[in-house]
């Protein structure tokens, strides 16, 4: 009877000692830098004209929905269509559709 009262008390301790550990407090007035890769997100504004030029010329009835640049001025872009098609499309600064 001894065993059954220490076992039921040491597990009791061992439940509440688990139910104490604190959550670390989420800080959220930090920036956060959302990197895809090797590529990290820029506004759509902040792209080149001959990039945003060869979207409108390629895909005109596309929309650009995010953008990335990697170190190497190379342009990663998520399009939209009309018809509700999606994709990605890599370009350089010079607007030249390029191969990933």
């Amino acid at each position: 009877m001894k065993n059954l009262v220490l076992a039921t008390v040491l597990s009791f301790v061992g439940f509440t000692a688990f139910a104490s550990v604190e959550a670390p407090e989420l800080s959220v007035d930090k920036a956060t830098v959302i990197t895809v890769g090797d590529f990290e997100e820029i506004n759509v504004s902040d792209l080149p004209e001959a990039v945003t030029t060869a979207v409108a010329q390629n895909y005109p009835t596309a929309t650009v929905d995010k953008a990335y640049k990697n170190d190497k001025d190379q342009y990663k872009l998520e399009l939209s269509l009309e018809d509700g098609t999606q994709g990605t499309v890599y370009a350089d600064a010079e607007g030249n559709w390029i191969e990933m």
